[in-house]
């Protein structure tokens, strides 16, 4: 229960930090200039953008939220038998938070012009995504070898389900990824990439927090949570 409390403190401290960085209670007409921690419009010349990336994650939370809102409804049925989580999850969260970190490194390089270290920042986080990705595959070959097929049990589905799908949302923002690299290293100046490192650590971060509910979720510490703090109540 210590390891499962920590996990989501964890995960609670990741969402305030997330959530901070938005400046939701900012009062952005009451101040002038640039603010720290806000998108300088001008430079990135391109405020749809984000408005797009916006939505697009909104349609994400709110997939992932019917997924796991449908695996709960199903593991209730009594032909649900839970599958061994393969170890190598943990190394490939790792590979996915160093990726993510990556990235907020090349952000703090776009805001400083220093167009060298955005350059390694992206690279960085681009061998971490793909060592992710791999990892997922690995862990998929683990539990195929092992008899835990997808059609074997409702619980086996889901978890290439979710995996899968967030698998497929990493590709995506990996092909971005690939594509801001090459354009940071054809640029003569940081500002020229700013809004693609800014927007790619944004999907990035969000799609950390989704697998680290996803990850949660596989290894049944959800629950848990749910029953310690019901205890709590009661």
């Amino acid at each position: 229960m210590t390891v499962v409390l920590m996990f989501f403190a964890m995960l609670a401290g990741l969402a305030g930090w997330w959530l901070a960085r938005q400046r939701l209670t900012a009062k952005p007409w009451l101040e002038q200039g640039v603010l720290d921690g806000v998108p300088d419009f001008q430079l990135s010349h391109d405020p749809a953008k984000r408005t797009g990336l916006s939505f697009l994650l909104a349609v994400i939370g709110a997939l992932f939220t019917l997924v796991i809102g449908a695996w709960f409804m199903r593991s209730d049925f009594g032909d649900w038998r839970a599958l061994p989580i393969p170890e190598i999850l943990w190394a490939n969260t790792g590979a996915l938070i160093l990726s993510s970190i990556a990235l907020e490194y090349s952000q703090w390089a776009v805001r400083r012009g220093d167009l060298l270290r955005v350059r390694i920042g992206l690279v960085a986080a681009a061998l971490f995504a793909v060592l992710f990705v791999l990892g997922q595959l690995e862990a998929w070959w683990q539990l195929y070898s092992a008899g835990f097929f997808v059609a074997g049990n409702p619980a086996n589905s889901f978890f290439y389900l979710v995996t899968g799908l967030h698998g497929l949302h990493i590709l995506g923002g990996l092909i971005a990824l690939v594509w801001a690299i090459a354009k940071a290293w054809t640029a003569e100046q940081a500002d020229t990439v700013r809004l693609k490192v800014e927007l790619g650590a944004t999907y990035w971060l969000f799609m950390l927090f989704v697998w680290m509910v996803l990850f949660a979720l596989l290894n049944g510490w959800i629950g848990e949570f749910v029953a310690f703090c019901q205890s709590l109540i009661s």
